[in-house]
This record gives structure tokens, C-alpha cells and sequence, in this order.
């Protein structure tokens, strides 16, 4: 079996654990042992929009010399807003001396410092794609579904900046079409696919969130979508949970389910069920049963 470093993240503990359960199952299916971190830490959420702002990348820095002391070269991720904030703190260290020197002083108590080139932070699709390859995880696919049709939803935290982009093209990028186009499944034309989904606003600004919502999700119907595959908690949240409110007040709105990429890439390669159907607001299982994916 291969082993890879792990960082969950909070949210993968909590609403998102279908995520991590989902990744687990699919790893173990594809022969990869996912090695959660010792004393791993919340990564901050987002990160600093202040230039200056120090003690934020600390969390981050902290998580990445845990990944250090493994002594192997990469770091899977699967949370978007947390490969987001690993990486760009991990970009700031290995670019910015001055600011570097002062983040490795405050981990006095650390046993080693961190550089910034020590290690890679990997999304779990970039993982997929270069460590495991699509076509060998083509090759387990077990379940053929029938003409299942998918909205790809990659949101803000994959592709932006284009530094941290987890493909080539931050506009437009293919590397979820690439993978589920290969494991037999259809990605539907989707415009919305790298509209923000009103990230943490939900907290204040809920009815921006819900606007949001509507055109994101009325568009993957619009285009014959049975489902929106996601990778972030936040926008599986936002996108899931604001569907029936959106119903009660706008007539013709239909709703999809939201899975997370590994819920869906595991039920395809063979694995039983997909997590805690309960934790959906749009419960997936009509479709995934009228598709042949689950009994």
C-alpha cells in the first residue's frame, strides 16, 4: 500500500465527514493508506487579506512542519479553503525571506524550522491525477452508471490565485471534466462552474448566498444536471442547504443533490454507500438509485 500525509481540516470532522469517509473508502479501493498528521491545526480558514499580517500565517505554517517531520514530500489536502490557505502560506515562506525568518522565530519551541520547499501541499485532485492517475482510477471503475449527467463545481479556493490553481487554465479549468469523463460519467455544460458561491457571507449576508444559489444551481438544471459535484464544505453547504428555500420562493426551481467528489468516485469504483445521507439537505439517494449506484 502507499502512504500519504494527511491534513482533514475542521469542517472534515464535523458537517463535511462524508468527505473524509468518502476519500478514505476510495483510497483504500485504489491501494493508498491516507496518514492523517500527529497535532495538525485549524488552518485559519481563509487567508490573511493583510500583507503584513504575521500572526495568521502561523496556523499554517505550524500544520506544514508537522508534514515535514513525516519525512515525506507531500501533503494531500482535500478541503478547498484549507489547500487554499496551506499553500499560499507555504508560497509566502518560500518567497519571502524577511517574512519567514519572523514566522520561524515564533516556532521557538519547534524542533526544526520550515523553508517552504520541504514539501508538496497536493489537492486531492492534482493527488489523482499525478501520484495515483486517472486512468488507474478509470480502470477500478465497477459501476457503470446510467447516463448519469454531473455539474462540475469548482468555486474560488481551486483555482485562485492562478498560482495555487489546481489546473492550467483558472478560467476554465477540465481536470474534474477529465476524471469523471474517463470513469463514464457525463459533465454537462455548466457556466456557473467557477462563480463564487458566497463563501462564509452565509453568516451575514444570507440572502446573497441564496441569490447565489438560484443561478448557480438553476443553471446545472437548466443544463440536464442530475447532480453537483463539489470540493468544498463551504460551497456544499451554501449550494445544499439553501435549495428548499430557494423552492419555497421561486417558482420552477429545481432541486439536485451535492456530493463531494470522493462520494462519488467511491460509489463508482465500487464501494457500497457514500457517507451519512442524512447530512444532506437534498437527499442524493433517488438519484444515485435511478442511476444503478447504489441498491
Amino acid at each position: 500500500m502507499e502512504v500519504v500525509s494527511y491534513m482533514p481540516g475542521c469542517t472534515l470532522k464535523t458537517s463535511g465527514r462524508n468527505f473524509e469517509k468518502s476519500a478514505i473508502t476510495l483510497f483504500d479501493i485504489l491501494g493508498v493508506t491516507m496518514e492523517e498528521l500527529d497535532r495538525w491545526v485549524c488552518c485559519g480558514t481563509t487567508y490573511s487579506l493583510s500583507s503584513d499580517n504575521i500572526m495568521n500565517q502561523l496556523a499554517p505554517v505550524r500544520t506544514l512542519l508537522r508534514a515535514k517531520e513525516t519525512g515525506r514530500r507531500e501533503l494531500l489536502v482535500l478541503c478547498s479553503m484549507c489547500y487554499n490557505t496551506l499553500r499560499r502560506a507555504q508560497s509566502l515562506v518560500l518567497h519571502d525571506k524577511e517574512k519567514r525568518d519572523k514566522i520561524n522565530e515564533f516556532m521557538y519551541r519547534e524542533k526544526t524550522t520550515f523553508d517552504g520547499d520541504e514539501i508538496r501541499v497536493v489537492h486531492l485532485l492534482n493527488y489523482l491525477k499525478d501520484s495515483v492517475g486517472f486512468e488507474r482510477v478509470a480502470k477500478r471503475v465497477v459501476k457503470k452508471p446510467s447516463d448519469l449527467k454531473i455539474a462540475l463545481y469548482y468555486g474560488c479556493m481551486l483555482l485562485r490565485p492562478h498560482e495555487v490553481s489546481v489546473d492550467e487554465s483558472s478560467e476554465d479549468p477540465t481536470i474534474m471534466e477529465e476524471l469523471f469523463s474517463l470513469c463514464g460519467v457525463t459533465p454537462v455544460y455548466f457556466p456557473f462552474k467557477t462563480e463564487c458561491c458566497g463563501s462564509y457571507q452565509t453568516v451575514n449576508q444570507r440572502d446573497m448566498v441564496l441569490s447565489r444559489a438560484e443561478r448557480i444551481v438553476g443553471s446545472a438544471a437548466k443544463n440536464g444536471a442530475d447532480m453537483i459535484v463539489v470540493s468544498c464544505p463551504l460551497c456544499c453547504h451554501n449550494l445544499d442547504s439553501s435549495q428548499q428555500r430557494v423552492a419555497d420562493t421561486v417558482r420552477g426551481f429545481r432541486k439536485i443533490p451535492v456530493m463531494y467528489i470522493s462520494q462519488l468516485l467511491a460509489l463508482l469504483v465500487g464501494a457500497d454507500d457514500a457517507g451519512d445521507y442524512r447530512l444532506h439537505s437534498v437527499d442524493p439517494r433517488p438519484v444515485l438509485k435511478e442511476k444503478g449506484l447504489i441498491g
